[in-house]
């Protein structure tokens, strides 16, 4: 399987996408098929995402990928770190020689020279789907396992305003090192429906949003471009958004859902935003 390389996009062209430019460009969907891996390189900041839903097997990283044409690298991380997440099922992954069990909503940071990731499911009618982001890295730290307790929790928002959220910081400076890489994962209330309002960039760092915990019924309108020139993306369960650095990335869905959150770029502030009040959005 080639690997879907997606090349950058300025804000001047932007504004003349159509609806569909603007999914071709910025939505990843299709992420999980059984014992498959699917990665998209984006050239924003250089992150690639992927997507494996093991069943049959245990399926390797790299399977279907040819490292040195993509990477031009012998094994994916060999210059690169990788968070993932478990969005389905109990599944385990093997790094190296080590191996960690994930249930629903946990972590693992995958150090940079790690030369093999194996994943796999407990139960092949309830699968395992990993959601796992890439960055480029200059070091090796320490490969770990962070479930959901152990992520650092950052209550948000109110009901009055139908934003009352929670933000699990994982991948984070104040939890564990990496070189660039930040992840978390953030949990809305039910009767909450809107996440990052008021609205902002980081010139310094792009994002990428995965959402899922949304009925085959319902929706998210994912919001993106310049904060005086805003589009959105109509976003269903379990696909992502790529966020340039000049682009808001906030959400309001027809009800509750989660997100996951993935940064790479210049800094790991998180709260190194630009912020644009509500009334100037246009």
């Amino acid at each position: 399987m080639d690997m879907d390389i997606r090349y950058s996009c300025n804000q001047r062209d932007f504004r003349r996408y159509t609806t569909e430019e603007t999914r071709a460009e910025f939505l990843v969907d299709g992420l999980y098929v059984a014992d498959t891996v699917r990665a998209v390189y984006s050239h924003v900041d250089r992150m690639v995402i992927f997507g494996c839903m093991p069943v049959a097997e245990a399926v390797p990283l790299d399977k279907g990928i040819d490292c040195m044409k993509s990477f031009g690298t012998s094994f994916v991380l060999e210059r690169r770190e990788l968070g993932i997440f478990n969005i389905g099922g109990p599944g385990r992954i093997v790094v190296d020689d080590a191996s960690f069990a994930l249930g629903f909503k946990d972590c693992l940071y995958v150090t940079q020279g790690s030369r093999s990731v194996v994943l796999s499911s407990d139960d092949p009618a309830h699968p395992a789907k990993f959601y796992m982001v890439s960055a480029p890295a200059h070091r090796a730290y320490e490969t770990r396992f962070l479930s959901i307790t152990d992520a650092k929790k950052k209550p948000i928002g109110s009901a009055a305003t139908a934003n009352k959220r929670v933000i699990n910081q994982f991948i984070h400076p104040d939890v564990l090192q990496t070189c660039q890489l930040s992840m978390g994962l953030t949990e809305l209330e039910t009767g909450s429906v809107w996440n990052t309002m008021p609205a902002h960039t980081h010139e310094r760092r792009m994002e990428i949003y995965t959402y899922f915990g949304i009925a085959a019924d319902q929706a998210v309108f994912h919001m993106m471009g310049e904060g005086k020139q805003t589009r959105h993306i109509l976003v269903g369960n379990e696909e992502a958004v790529i966020s340039p650095s000049w682009s808001i990335h906030s959400g309001c869905g027809t009800a509750a859902y989660s997100f996951i959150w993935a940064m790479g770029g210049e800094n790991q502030t998180f709260d190194d935003m630009d912020h644009i009040a509500t009334p100037d959005l246009r």
